[in-house]
């Protein structure tokens, strides 16, 4: 007589990212499968944020890194994970140009951006609404500004801490200004996972980005060196300090504070006709919830 052997299926589940090294640092565990993951095989997919933020609008990917900005228009079809994000706590997007400049001065100049979805972008429309955006690939904005082909430049990722190196001037860092409006962090980029997956594949997927974090900060040094390989020839030093920028406690878990943030950019870019007014009321999905 046959017996019935049970199998246990395995969900494939696309993790699309930057290959920026904050989400390689936040990845490494899920990457090298440090971390187990019962019923889920996780294939990596790595692209810049910009192009992760156009194929969300076709549900490329089942889980996607987003900007919050984009999350916006995503609702219907993604929910946002409550872990896994980078948060600008009082720093952020660096806006800097080739001359000094105040902020008076930037009506109708042209702002070089890494994309019309960023939530860099749009906290710069908050900050100033009649600047003139022109999209570039958010590793040439620098060399945009210093050539002149733009009045300005906002820089994301490890520009931030380099661009003094080429003598641009800083103008305004708008994860400081936001601070001082607002008092909470600065919501950049987070992690979307498709509605179609079902609430409890969401919940493990949940769990599993956030042992992925937790993992990485308790083996820093290894999760560091596996990093620095995406880290554009960022000297370690550099590298471990722009790590340590925006993988911290908000990405183990956005908290009730974290979740106000989002919802209090959302609504500010909603109150500035930047995005749907009923997009404001954000879900989110963490392991313990459904």
């Amino acid at each position: 007589m046959a017996t019935k052997q049970a199998t246990s299926k395995t969900q494939e589940i696309s993790l699309a990212h930057s290959p920026d090294s904050d989400d390689a640092f936040m990845f490494y565990a899920l990457a090298t499968r440090k971390v187990r993951t019962p019923g889920l095989k996780f294939t990596h997919v790595l692209s810049d944020i910009e192009t992760l933020n156009q194929a969300a609008k076709i549900e490329t990917y089942d889980v996607t890194a987003v900007s919050f900005y984009a999350s916006a228009f995503l609702q219907k079809n993604y929910v946002l994970l409550d872990c896994g994000a980078s948060f600008g706590d009082g720093y952020g997007p660096m806006l800097v140009a080739s001359r000094p400049m105040k902020r008076e001065d930037l009506a109708g100049q042209r702002v070089a951006v890494a994309g019309l979805l960023t939530t860099s972008y749009l906290a710069l429309k908050l900050y100033e609404p009649k600047i003139e955006p022109v999209v570039v690939p958010f590793d040439k904005i620098a060399d945009s500004v210093t050539a002149g082909t733009v009045d300005a430049g906002l820089l994301i990722h490890e520009g931030q801490l380099l661009y003094q190196q080429t003598g641009l001037h800083r103008v305004a860092d708008l994860g400081q200004w936001w601070s001082e409006q607002t008092g909470l962090p600065l919501p950049l980029g987070g992690n979307m996972i498709r509605r179609a997956l079902g609430a409890e594949v969401g919940r493990a997927v949940a769990k599993a980005i956030r042992q992925s974090v937790a993992y990485a900060l308790e083996h820093r040094e290894d999760a560091l060196k596996y990093a620095l390989q995406f880290a554009r020839d960022m000297d370690p030093e550099l590298a471990d300090k722009f790590v340590g920028m925006y993988v911290n406690q908000w990405t183990l878990g956005f908290g009730e504070k974290g979740k106000r943030a989002v919802r209090e950019l959302l609504a500010r870019g909603a109150q500035a006709g930047l995005l749907p007014a009923d997009t404001v009321d954000v879900e989110f999905l963490s392991e313990s919830n459904s």
